[in-house]
């Protein structure tokens, strides 16, 4: 099979925006609670006409202080309830909105800033402001600080906008309309503007929110929102969440009170990326070795997986069965109380999960439901379903999508979700764009079922000197798999061998050094640890076994510092920068072809 498609839910939208969903909303059930924001260690809830209110009450404030219907409006800040209202305010006021992450460098803010044509932005700190100030281009004549509190001020500041104002400019509003644009974190060159508009966001929300209603429309559903708002995977959860009524909340903070925010909010399904699953996985493993019950968890994650896979196969185990009630009252129902005690599936996107750890938290109460898209695309292309779930797969199309496969493996997608085009940029539109196709630049097969699985990437296909084409990807998701390991890039281009750089995981490292005896060691002092590459070496052989002898890692170095978006190695989705991470390391990379 190479062409799929899965007809709409909701048809593409031929009126309204997405300001109708907060007002409609409003009007229809002003007492359902919507949204709830922090309020100390707790939450004040709020209903969907209290959040009306502010939401045009801010919108107003951005009217008097200028901003002009079409007006492009940037938010540099955290996920935080602010957030949310001012993306809304702005859609309100006539404008569209501009993210930019918050640990983007000046250059960057700059270049988005100018290339946008932005009148204004928004920051989360003083300190953002000091450092957006001297590359603010003459025509970004706003700069508002959340911290400063920003929605009282702007509500004051528009006391005197009425609200046919505020209605005519949301009338001005077409689902053709520039919604927002969102520069791509990019692996290589400068951020390119993807233009979204008013309908794709509609199609895209509207179609999953209906495809995966029992978790977007389950009564008493709840979702903690700790994904970048920044990137679309975060916007489409927040938009998403508006349209089905689901009662949202944000963590700002994943880091320092993401497990505090979880077991306060207890929400009962979560979106995020595949290296968060990974750290709750290995952090659980961790905590068991510690406490000396290390063979009792990997029994456990054992029988998970079997217990998942026993699913698929429609059969009936009555000592599996049993096996998992016993694990499930030892292990199980602590990795739910981790996640907040409420939480029975989930969303994984943004990069491969693995079929491990997808068997793994299914077994264990958490279905994680992968999906696939691209800024691009809206966010999700395709997504597995709790009634339509392939491990291991990224899902069938969205409904309203088709995906194809291209002669050379390319993925190809087409439907309401694909974006308007890059902004001001013909040469790359003309270089994605296949008539009613785009092009992902993903490697990818479909199966006869119409499930999608995503085998690697385009532009990030190695090949040796030997001729021989390898895709990173399968063996990087396999290396991260391991508790050490915290990321990794597979190298060899050109040479006659693949090889890898790896970093090591911080945290676990601080468990590996006490019950190895090696007190005071650093990572430095680490790196040519004979007993610490012996164990990393098992990493690297379990992920040689998913690949040819030709495609198999034969050497390693272990790297004194950890890949991060502040370091500029990743992307906000936690993407390599292959290209970055090529210049900075050149030195080791060349010792790995050379010694």
């Amino acid at each position: 099979m190479n062409l799929v498609s899965t007809p709409a839910i909701i048809p593409a939208a031929t009126t309204g925006n997405l300001t109708d969903l907060i007002a409609d909303r409003a009007r229809t059930e002003p007492e359902r609670i919507t949204i709830s924001r922090p309020l100390g260690d707790g939450w004040q809830p709020m209903t969907a006409k209290e959040l009306e209110v502010e939401i045009r009450a801010t919108a107003k404030g951005l009217v008097a202080a200028g901003i002009a219907v079409g007006d492009r409006v940037a938010i540099m800040a955290r996920t935080r309830y602010e957030w949310t209202v001012l993306d809304f305010a702005i859609w309100y006021a006539g404008g569209s909105v501009v993210p930019i992450y918050e640990t983007s460098s000046a250059e960057q803010v700059q270049w988005i800033l100018e290339d946008s044509g932005a009148v204004g932005i928004i920051v989360e700190t003083p300190l953002l402001k000091e450092f957006v100030t001297p590359v603010l281009p003459s025509y970004t004549k706003h700069v508002w600080v959340m911290t400063d509190d920003v929605l009282p001020g702007l509500r004051n500041s528009g006391a005197q906008i009425t609200d046919e104002e505020i209605q005519r400019r949301r009338n001005s509003l077409a689902p053709t309309t520039l919604a927002t644009l969102i520069y791509t974190s990019g692996t290589t060159g400068r951020p390119k503007g993807v233009q979204i508009t008013h309908s794709n966001f509609l199609a895209e929300c509207g179609n999953v929110v209906e495809a995966a209603s029992d978790l977007f429309k389950k009564p008493g559903g709840s979702t903690l929102l700790f994904l970048p708002v920044a990137h679309v995977f975060g916007r489409m959860v927040q938009i998403g969440s508006i349209h089905a009524g689901l009662h949202l909340a944000h963590c700002s903070d994943p880091v320092g009170r993401l497990p505090q925010d979880l077991a306060s909010f207890k929400p009962t399904f979560v979106l995020a990326v595949p290296r968060i699953f990974e750290k709750i996985y290995n952090g659980a493993e961790a905590r068991a070795e510690a406490a000396g019950k290390g063979k009792i968890f990997r029994a456990a994650a054992h029988v998970a997986i079997a217990y998942s896979e026993s699913k698929d196969k429609g059969g009936f185990n009555p000592l599996l069965t049993l096996k998992h009630a016993l694990f499930d009252k030892l292990v199980y129902s602590k990795i739910r109380a981790g996640m907040g005690g409420a939480v029975e599936a989930a969303i994984s996107g943004g990069a491969p999960l693995g079929e491990r750890l997808g068997h793994f938290y299914r077994g264990a109460g958490v279905t994680v439901l992968e999906g696939y898209g691209l800024t691009e695309t809206t966010a999700g292309a395709t997504l597995n379903l709790t009634n339509s779930l392939r491990v291991g797969s990224v899902g069938k199309p969205i409904p309203g999508t088709s995906i194809k496969i291209a002669d050379d493996g390319e993925v190809l997608i087409s439907g309401p979700i694909v974006m308007r085009g890059y902004w001001q940029n013909d040469a790359a539109n003309e270089e994605v764009f296949d008539g009613a196709w785009f092009r992902s630049g993903d490697l990818g097969r479909l199966d006869e079922d119409g499930y999608l699985y995503i085998t690697g990437r385009k532009k990030e296909i190695i090949v040796t000197a030997g001729g021989k084409n390898v895709a990173p990807a399968v063996l990087e998701d396999r290396l991260r798999a391991h508790p050490l390991i915290s990321q990794c890039m597979v190298v060899g281009d050109n040479q006659p061998f693949i090889a890898s750089l790896i970093t090591i995981d911080q945290d676990m490292l601080k468990g590996w050094i006490a019950t190895n005896a090696k007190t005071g060691a650093t990572i430095e002092s680490l790196r040519n640890d004979p007993d610490l590459i012996a164990v990393i070496q098992t990493a690297v052989d379990e992920a040689n076994k998913a690949v040819s002898k030709a495609e198999s890692i034969r050497k390693f170095t272990i790297l004194p510092v950890d890949f991060t978006i502040a370091g500029g190695q990743l992307t906000a989705k936690l993407s390599l920068k292959r290209h970055i991470i090529a210049q900075q390391f050149a030195a080791e990379i060349s010792a790995l072809f050379t010694k």
